[in-house]
Order: structure tokens, then C-alpha cells, then sequence
């Protein structure tokens, strides 16, 4: 299950405007990486292009030893990388478990996929709710059903796109203590994040991009003593970004 994923070089421009240059990150393999930086910095970038929605201009991506360049996003997926959005992708007719069935599962029964989803909703706390409509849920239970739903094709990696945003701080630490019971089990994270005591608290590594290019990267504790990103990026604020961040949800 234990797979790295890195970057090597890669440049990816929207016209004129370089989103990403000469970008090289690694998420190590069995750790929970952070990133973060300012909105714009190229984050949400980053993850699409490691994961097909976007093609790059120059440079490569790796699962392990493997090039994925520019494989579609449902290759990637196949391959063990699953990843959830910034605004959640639920489908809001269907009931919770049914949303869960979509994936495709390779090998598994009728029987054995939907016992699979009643697990990992158990798991993420929302099996309560499997008969529910999604598009009652509150955000931040659209949270946890998209990553049960991710989590359906056992990925040896997990990009999560803001998993604390929006949640308030009951459903916050409940999130984060899945992704380390998660990562115990050998899965590597690479995490998109505004609030930095989420961060810093969970992340082995964290990895900060500026203008598209990686401009520091450590351990937490090394982030923070970083002058250059404590002044540009996290200054005195340690609460989260209230411009992405939005008001917490239930």
C-alpha cells in the first residue's frame, strides 16, 4: 500500500500566467505532508496536475518509480491515488450509501462493495446517515463521505484539498485523527491546508509554495521558524484563512 509521490520540474502556464514553475515536491512514502502557501500559489494547481486534470507543459510526476505524466485522472485513480476537492463533489440525489457504490471496484462482489461502503461510512462516522439523501448533509459530514468515498479503492496515496475548511472544530479533530489512523495503515498524505494548527499538528513534512515554485520545505517545527514563511505565510494568525476558510459548518 506504501507509495511516494513527487514532482520533478513541472511548468504549467493558463496563457500568459505561469501557475507553476519548476515545481518539485516529494510526499514521501507512509507520511502526512502539508502544503500551504497564499491563495494563488499554485496549490490547487499542483494537485491537478498530479493527478490528470491538468496537463503540464514540462517536467514529470511519479507514483513511486513509476511515471504517471499525464495519465487520465481516472488511470491515476486505478494506480492508487485519490484525492477529494475544495468544494466537495457529492452526488446530492443520491443517498449516502448509493454514492458510495459508484466507484468501480476491481475484484469485489455486488455484496462485498456494499459491505466495503457500510465500513468505511462506519469508519468516517457518518454510517447513521447511509440511507440519507448526501444533499442533506451538513458540510463538513460531505467531508467525511468524500473521503469514504475516496478511500473505496484502497489508495496507497490520499490528496486532500482543504478537509478542515469550513469544519467546525468538533468534526476538525474527528478528521484528523482518521487521516492518522490512516496513515498508520501505510497510506501517504499530501494535504492542501489554510489552518495551520490542523497543520502543524498532524503533517510529518510540511511544504510551502510561492508563485508556483516550492520555496521551503521541513518539518513543522522548522516551517515555524522559518522567517521567510513565518513573515510571508503564517505571520501571527495560527487559526486558519478566513478568506478561503469561510464560516464553520456543522
Amino acid at each position: 500500500m506504501t507509495a511516494e509521490l513527487r514532482t520533478e520540474g513541472v511548468t504549467k502556464a493558463f496563457g500568459g500566467v505561469h501557475a507553476l514553475t519548476d515545481c518539485s515536491l516529494t510526499a514521501p512514502a507512509g507520511q502526512i505532508t502539508g502544503l500551504i502557501g497564499p491563495n494563488g500559489s499554485g496549490k490547487t494547481t499542483l494537485f491537478n496536475v498530479m493527478t490528470g486534470y491538468e496537463r503540464i507543459d514540462a517536467g514529470h510526476v511519479y507514483l513511486g518509480d513509476r511515471q504517471i505524466t499525464g495519465a487520465a485522472p481516472a488511470r491515476v485513480y486505478g494506480m492508487g491515488v485519490g484525492r477529494t476537492f475544495q468544494l466537495t463533489r457529492v452526488f446530492s440525489r443520491l443517498t449516502v450509501l448509493e454514492n458510495m457504490l459508484v466507484p468501480a471496484q476491481r475484484g469485489r462482489s455486488g455484496r462485498e462493495h456494499r459491505k466495503r461502503a457500510l465500513d468505511l461510512l462506519a469508519f468516517t462516522g457518518i454510517a447513521n446517515h447511509a440511507d440519507a439523501l448526501a444533499g442533506t448533509l451538513s458540510y463538513g459530514q460531505r467531508k467525511l463521505l468524500e473521503l469514504a468515498y475516496v478511500l473505496v479503492a484502497d489508495p496507497a496515496v490520499v490528496l486532500l484539498d482543504e478537509p478542515a475548511g469550513g469544519v467546525n472544530p468538533t468534526l476538525i479533530q474527528h478528521i484528523a485523527d482518521r487521516i492518522r489512523e490512516l496513515n498508520k495503515e501505510g497510506r501517504t498524505f499530501l494535504i492542501v491546508e489554510h489552518n495551520m494548527d490542523f497543520v502543524m499538528s498532524l503533517c510529518h513534512q510540511v511544504t510551502v509554495l510561492d508563485s508556483g515554485t516550492v520555496v521551503a520545505s521541513g518539518r513543522p517545527d522548522e516551517i515555524r521558524a522559518n522567517p521567510r514563511v513565518l513573515d510571508a505565510y503564517l505571520g501571527t494568525d495560527t487559526e486558519g484563512d478566513d478568506d478561503e476558510g469561510g464560516r464553520a459548518h456543522d
